[in-house]
């Protein structure tokens, strides 16, 4: 049924020598992923303008060398990117979010099973680094409030986000790169929705390890974690027709968010018009704003501001700004110094290094401003320059956008409808997921102009490159050479083995390397193998792309696991303690399912 393979041809000797080389400079993390890509690419249409393939001129092979910029997979994968930074800049999942800080205040246990659960849904439709982008913060905030140590948390947080990920042919680049690849070997295209099932029974099997034991394998690294906030005095300014009207602060403790305090006496009466002295950190005040209904600043700032936005077509945006030394605040107040007039922004609070005996007794406006108050300062992004460059101001963090929540419904049911049409087959997801993307620009959920914060240019020419290395494999013949080597290793298995040795075979390299290197190294393999030993390719495809998901055990398998490393401490060997069972037993569930569906 098999046999040893020879020697093989020198241009598949070449792509395996490439292949490898690419590998071994993403492990060692020396040189940028992006210019590995770009070498790569630059390698591959170099040696084929030299040495093209047998039957091709140079020109075919300038063309395979920058084929990978014009797949569908790349444009479905940036699209995919533009409807991800649509749902953040709206708002549209904050529910979600503020959901888990109210569970986990309930129940740390039941607040941990809740957000694993979430993570896992959440990624199933958006791009897993979006999501853990938005749920770290929350998890820092609590470990910071008491709540589990945040190093107990964030590996089986990231760990859900992963297997929610392989789970849907959208949820990862990887799997799209897999999926597209596999359609132009000849497969039969796979809906969104194809192998969920699979995957939804290999998490529930994995649950309880994260839930339960993977805390339990981490340190608790809580004491290292600990940072403190800035703290902003502002005044919370109260409509004719507010609901507080008649209460008192002291009726509200319970609905605050929290770090965020009324200061002064809490049991004075809330009249129309009243202004309350209060302290928050930034995301405390604008929590505060939402639950409360009612502002921080004055109401005809707030207008001019969202008209100078609309008219510029700009985001409003929050930023944290010091005073220096030599800037003309010093010795003034917010309304002696006009800047609201004069640059149309909004000074919603101040933060004092050291306040006297008064505090909470004046409005955050009868403050004198010293050298190194900070100011959280809010307007359209060339205003707040002018504002700093004008006033001698020093930007101090980065440029946080308001969320535009007026467009979260809507941006959410463009990620609704471009994932159920794809789903149920009405056209591929990548007209679907483009016209989403157009979608998102024409209705305001994501300004043009701001795409750049969207799009990855790291990812984009790393699949660009994998979907040509990938190429280059099939085409050179190495592919086949490989597949004959494996298959006569494999031949006297049985299908469960043969699928649980492809997926671990892939798994190794991309906890090693690039998961999409290894997802186009490995999808040929799978159909070469699948063709030499008789077996449906479906579940070799799907083998090679769960082995790609399998990226928990090393720090640098996939970029959420670097983004986690610093914020937890973690350590080399805490990836590997925690993450090899989790790959053991994920391939041999999946491995068990896949048979079990397809053979």
């Amino acid at each position: 049924m098999g046999y040893m393979p020879g020697i093989p041809p020198y241009h598949a000797l070449g792509a395996m020598v490439l292949t490898l080389a690419m590998f071994i400079a993403f492990a060692r993390g020396r040189i940028a992923t992006e210019i590995v890509s770009l070498v790569t690419i630059v390698l591959i249409a170099l040696g084929l303008f030299f040495f093209p393939l047998e039957g091709q001129g140079q020109t075919q092979g300038l063309a395979l060398a920058f084929s990978g910029f014009g797949h569908p997979a790349l444009i479905t994968i940036c699209a995919l990117m533009v409807m991800g930074r649509g749902l953040v800049v709206t708002g549209a999942l904050e529910p979600a979010t503020r959901l888990l800080a109210s569970v986990w205040k309930l129940n740390s246990q039941l607040g941990m099973l809740v957000s694993l659960l979430l993570a896992m849904l959440l990624s199933m439709m958006v791009n897993d680094t979006p999501v853990l982008v938005l749920l770290l913060p929350v998890f820092v905030g609590l470990a910071e409030r008491g709540a589990m140590a945040a190093s107990k948390t964030l590996i089986p947080l990231n760990a859900a986000v992963l297997i929610g990920g392989m789970a849907t042919t959208i949820g990862t680049s990887t799997n799209l790169l897999v999926v597209s690849i596999a359609a132009d070997l000849g497969m039969e295209p796979m809906r969104v929705f194809d192998f969920t099932p699979i995957v939804a029974v290999a998490a529930l099997v994995a649950l309880p390890y994260l839930w339960l034991v993977m805390p339990r394998l981490l340190p608790d690294n809580g004491q290292a974690f600990t940072r403190t906030r800035r703290t902003f005095s502002a005044t919370l300014r109260i409509d004719d027709d507010s609901e507080l009207i008649g209460q008192t602060p002291r009726d509200l403790l319970e609905k605050l968010p929290e770090g965020f305090a009324f200061e002064g006496s809490i049991d004075r009466q809330i009249t129309a018009n009243s202004r309350l002295p209060v302290a928050g950190t930034h995301k405390a005040l604008e929590d505060a704003v939402r639950i409360l209904k009612a502002r921080v600043a004055p109401a005809w700032v707030v207008e001019r501001i969202n008209a100078a936005a609309r008219s510029q077509a700009s985001d409003v945006v929050v930023v944290e700004m010091a005073v220096t030394a030599e800037s003309r605040l010093v010795g003034l107040t917010i309304p002696s110094s006009g800047v609201a007039g004069q640059f149309g922004v909004a000074v919603l609070g101040i933060h004092q290094q050291n306040r006297g005996p008064d505090r909470g007794r004046h409005e955050y406006s009868e403050l004198q401003l010293k050298p190194g108050d900070v100011l959280l300062v809010m307007g359209p992004l060339a205003e707040i320059e002018e504002f700093a460059e004008s006033d001698r101001l020093l930007m101090l963090e980065g440029v946080v956008e308001v969320p535009r929540r007026s467009k979260a419904v809507m941006a959410a049911a463009i990620m609704f409808g471009s994932v159920a049409t794809a789903s149920v087959g009405l056209w591929p997801i990548a007209i679907a997921a483009l016209v989403g993307a157009i979608l998102m620009f024409a209705t305001g959920c994501v300004k043009f102009d701001r795409v750049g914060r969207a799009l990855s240019a790291n990812v984009i020419v790393l699949v660009a490159a994998s979907i040509a290395i990938g190429r280059l494999i099939l085409e050179s013949g190495a592919a086949a050479w490989l597949g004959a080597l494996l298959s006569a290793g494999l031949q006297f298995l049985p299908p469960a083995m043969i699928v649980a040795a492809v997926m671990l075979f892939v798994t190794l390299l991309t906890n090693f390397a690039s998961n999409a290197a290894a997802a186009t190294v490995g999808t040929p393999i799978a159909f070469s193998i699948a063709e030499r030993l008789g077996l449906p390719v479906e579940p070799l495809v799907l083998a090679v792309l769960f082995g790609c998901n399998l990226c928990y055990a090393t720090p640098i398998a996939y970029q959420t696991n670097m983004l986690i490393m610093e914020e937890g401490r973690y350590r080399f060997g805490d990836y590997l303690r925690t993450g090899l069972p989790l790959v053991v037993l994920m391939a041999t569930t999946l491995s068990l399912m896949l048979v079990f569906f397809y053979m």
